[in-house]
C-alpha cells in the first residue's frame, strides 16, 4: 500500500504540539519554530527530521527508499525518503521518531508509553513465570529448535525452514505439510520473505519507533504469507519473528492480541511490540538486574525476557482466560 500526504498529516497532527503550515506551496509539520517533516512540492518526497550521524548508514542500506539531502541542509538532523516506497508501518516509525527529536523527552514519554497497558509487577511475573515452567514440558520444543538451528535460525536453509515449520506446528499452528513431491508454499514463502527483510536485533528493551515499525511491517507481509487456501496468519508469524528474535519480539496469540489491542494487524503489533519494550524496561529498571540475572530471578534462567513477558500473558490472558 502506497502512503499519501493523508497518511502523514494524520499521523503527525495526532502527535502532541504539532502544527500544519504551508510554505511556499509546501506541506510542512513543525514543533514551534522547529519543522521536523516537510514534503515536496510535487508530494513525492518526505524531509523529515533524523539523526545525521546515521544518515549515511541509512541511505547506504535502502538507497531506493532514502536519500541525503541537498548541499544547503546537509548541517541538519535531516534525510530524504520518496514517499512512493515507504509502508504505512514505516511511514508511522519515521514520523514518530522525527518527532521526538523535536519534543521534551517527558512529552514523549507521556503520549508514546502513557496509552500502554501498566506493566505488570516483578512479583506477578515471578508467579506467572512459575505457573509456565511447571507445564509439562515446556520448553522441549523451543531447546530442540535452538539446538537444531544454532548458532541461529537462518531461513536462507532449507532445514531451518523445516525447523521452523515443524515448531510452530508443535504449538498448535497446523500448517499442512507438504507430501513427497508436493510444492512447498510455506518453505518459498519464508524463503522469499527473509531475502526482503532485514530484522533489527536490539533486545525488546531497547528498541527504536522505527524498528517497532519495521518489525510490525515484516509481521504484516509474513502474516499474509499465502499457503493454499489460507495464509500463514497472526499467530504464526507472531511466533516466526519471536524464533528468528528471541531477544527483541515479545509474540502474541489471538487472545493476547485481541484483548490488549483490539486487533491483530501490523499496526496492533506495532504496539504490542511498544508495549514489551516498556514492559521489559520497567522490569529492568524495578528489578536493578541485568536481563539475563532478571530471568535467573524470575525462574526462568536462559530464557529471554521477551518470552518471559510471553508467559506472563499467556498465564494471564491465554490460559486462565483473565
Amino acid at each position: 500500500m502506497v502512503v499519501t500526504v493523508e497518511d502523514v498529516r494524520q499521523l503527525a497532527l495526532a502527535l502532541p504540539r504539532t502544527e500544519e503550515h504551508l510554505v511556499r506551496d509546501r506541506v510542512k509539520f513543525r514543533i514551534g519554530r522547529i519543522v521536523y517533516l516537510a514534503l515536496s512540492r510535487d508530494e513525492s518526497e518526505l524531509g523529515l527530521a533524523f539523526p545525521k550521524e546515521e544518515r549515511a548508514a541509512l541511505v547506504a542500506a535502502e538507497p531506493d527508499t532514502f536519500s541525503l539531502p541537498g548541499p544547503g541542509d546537509m548541517r541538519y538532523h535531516w534525510v530524504h525518503a520518496r514517499m512512493a516506497a515507504l509502508g504505512p508501518a514505516e511511514l508511522a516509525g519515521l514520523v514518530t521518531d522525527a518527532w521526538r527529536m523535536c519534543v521534551p523527552a517527558k512529552v514523549a514519554r507521556a503520549h508514546l508509553d502513557g496509552g500502554l497497558p501498566p506493566a505488570p509487577g516483578l512479583d506477578r511475573l515471578r508467579e506467572a513465570a512459575g505457573v509456565f515452567a511447571a507445564f509439562p514440558g515446556v520448553d522441549r520444543g523451543w531447546l530442540a529448535l535452538l539446538d537444531g538451528t544454532a548458532p541461529g535460525l537462518d531461513l536462507s536453509r532449507a532445514a531451518h525452514r523445516g525447523a521452523l515449520h515443524r515448531w510452530l506446528n508443535a504449538w498448535g499452528c497446523r500448517i499442512r505439510y507438504p507430501r513427497e513431491g508436493e510444492p512447498d508454499p510455506l518453505g518459498a514463502g519464508l524463503g522469499s520473505w527473509w531475502e526482503r527483510h532485514e530484522l533489527p536485533a536490539a533486545p525488546l528493551a531497547a528498541l527504536t519507533d522505527r524498528e517497532c515499525a519495521l518489525l510490525a511491517a515484516a509481521y504484516g507481509e509474513l502474516a499474509a504469507l499465502p499457503l493454499g487456501r489460507r495464509t500463514l496468519g497472526p499467530t504464526a508469524a507472531a511466533k516466526a519473528l519471536f524464533a528468528l528474535r528471541p531477544r527483541t519480539v515479545m509474540p502474541w496469540d489471538a487472545a493476547i492480541a485481541t484483548r490488549l489491542h483490539g486487533g491483530r494487524d501490523a499496526a496492533a503489533f506495532a504496539r504490542h511490540l511498544r508495549t514489551g519494550r516498556a514492559w521489559a524496561r520497567a522490569a529492568l529498571d524495578g528489578s536493578g538486574l541485568d536481563e539475563e540475572a532478571l530471568t535467573v530471578w524470575l525462574g526462568r534462567p536462559g530464557m529471554p525476557l521477551a518470552k518471559v513477558l510471553d508467559e506472563y500473558l499467556y498465564v494471564t490472558l491465554s490460559h486462565r482466560g483473565g
